[in-house]
């Protein structure tokens, strides 16, 4: 990861921090900042008639949700990058990462405001091509993040390489139970690309690297952690001899932590889990969680609007804007270059 990235991204762990010590739970600050918990319309963290007014360049951010302190992060990098280059955002989710039809709504409303640009997190890598064609039929300029389309329409994606990420957390499993056994993986889903390469990235990291090892179980629980408990504790039960579970996204990773310990199997099950957030970390720091991959969100919303802006002025963008991963757990997770991409 670029060390520029630090220095942002330190600064705005101070921001994240003070939002986390005073939410007192997630519901305060996420559906007041971006989607709306109530079931309401998408709500928006800035407003666009006001930057029109102002002759400022407006870009609206749809992201995949706002349930996981993930998108509260990658908001808080598109804030900082837009007050920078004085620029006009709103960020906005739908209040689970299962509603595609409702995140197409919201990019329909934000292409109808003809911004200036738009950001894009697609919940489905396919679904939002038509959308995404009529935006650059009226040329708006699409910078995609986090998750890519199968398509070249965006001008750009902000990215963890997620198959290098997964393929990381996989080679710790391996280590972890000793280069054979039984493992599963519960995905968050099998329609965006996080999905789509995370689970690519982990199964084939084991079937080249280490063939003692058997993928026995992989599980969809749309990154919900009630569901994803769910879905642990069957794996478990048909399962027996299992060593290790991988979660893909941090409401699986959660999940799969509960699930081992509502089966009261801490200490015989390795769990791997991806993202951040502050039950990832109390997992890790109490011994649940064996590690976990941490993006940077926070590079991740600065990178799109940095991107979105230079699109604009009709100057070279990235295609692909890799904004790095690191491996964390009870040893490294004080570190300062760790702590600085974590989020509560």
């Amino acid at each position: 990861m670029k060390k520029a990235w630090l220095a942002v991204a330190m600064a705005l762990v101070l921001v994240l921090g003070a939002c986390g010590s005073n939410k007192g739970g997630e519901a305060s600050s996420s559906p007041k900042s971006g989607g709306d918990a109530s079931g309401g319309s998408p709500s928006a963290s800035t407003s666009p008639s006001a930057s029109a007014s102002a002759g400022k360049l407006f870009i609206p951010i749809v992201s995949k949700g706002f349930q996981h302190q993930f998108w509260q992060a990658v908001k808080a990098g598109a804030e900082k990058a837009a007050a920078e280059l004085n620029v006009e955002i709103t960020f906005e989710g739908p209040e689970t990462e299962q509603q595609v039809d409702k995140q197409l709504e919201m990019l329909q409303v934000a292409l109808d405001k003809k911004p200036s640009a738009i950001g894009f997190a697609a919940l489905d890598s396919q679904a939002s091509i038509p959308l995404l064609q009529k935006a650059k039929d009226a040329g708006i300029p699409v910078i995609a993040f986090d998750s890519g389309v199968d398509s070249d329409i965006p001008l750009a994606t902000a990215a963890t390489d997620n198959i290098a990420a997964a393929a990381l957390a996989a080679d710790k499993m391996a280590e972890l139970i000793g280069g054979e056994g039984e493992v599963a993986m519960v995905v968050h889903d099998q329609t965006s690309r996080t999905g789509i390469d995370r689970e690519n990235g982990f199964k084939n990291r084991i079937k080249e690297k280490y063939p003692k090892i058997k993928i026995v179980d992989i599980q969809y629980g749309g990154g919900d952690h009630l569901k994803s408990t769910d879905l642990a504790k069957t794996i478990m039960q048909a399962h027996p001899n299992l060593k290790g579970i991988f979660g893909s996204n941090e409401g699986s990773a959660i999940g799969v932590v509960n699930a081992v310990t509502e089966m009261k199997m801490d200490g015989k099950i390795v769990v791997i889990g991806y993202d951040s957030g502050k039950a990832q970390i109390d997992a890790i720091k109490s011994g649940k969680m064996a590690g976990a991959i941490t993006q940077n969100p926070i590079g991740i919303g600065y990178e799109t609007v940095k991107a979105a802006v230079a699109a604009i002025k009709g100057e070279k963008v990235e295609k692909n804007i890799d904004t790095g991963f690191f491996w964390y757990d009870k040893t490294n997770i004080d570190n300062p270059e760790i702590k600085a991409v974590l989020y509560e």
